[in-house]
């Protein structure tokens, strides 16, 4: 029976060179001269740290940007709320892998609901899938890309 699994994975050493792209980008970039920035890879987050408010915010966009250029989904990117204490303002982007309990729910009912015949399990993190044919297989692939669920999705060990 055909089957494959639902995963939500982000490769941690392309994570690292993008925060070390990013740091690059700042030292050379105008609007961040004599300002005292820096971003910290501080492993499955980035701790983002600056004399503002507002530089910390262009410093997730530098950190976006750099993601999409490594091929990493932005929406992996859990951003926590701007700390200020003193002169510094810090701000932490965790970065989401494995699948929650209740996007897994959600991405469990979403398939119920579109009435595929087939069967989802969750498996830890992880979800696998199996059906009789591979073109419903496809479409729950589908189904699961177009869904906005907050998160980036991989599909793995697609078997026939």
């Amino acid at each position: 029976m055909p089957s494959f699994d639902v995963v939500s994975e982000v490769n941690l050493d392309e994570m690292r060179n993008a925060t070390e792209n990013s740091s690059r980008e700042l030292s050379t970039r105008f609007d961040f001269r004599g300002v005292e920035a820096s971003f910290e890879w501080k492993s499955p987050a980035v701790i983002l740290t600056s004399e503002g408010e507002h530089s910390v915010k262009q410093m997730v966009d530098i950190l976006r940007k750099q993601l999409v250029a490594r091929k990493i989904d932005p929406q992996a990117m859990d951003i926590s709320k701007a700390e200020i204490s003193g002169k510094t303002c810090t701000q932490k982007v965790t970065i989401k892998e494995g699948i929650e309990k209740d996007v897994a729910k959600k991405i469990v009912k979403l398939v119920k609901d579109s009435k595929i015949k087939v069967q989802v399990a969750i498996q830890g993190e992880e979800l696998r899938v199996t059906g009789k044919k591979r073109d419903d297989l496809q479409a729950v692939m589908q189904l699961i890309r177009e869904a906005d669920l907050g998160q980036p999705f991989q599909f793995k060990n697609f078997k026939n």
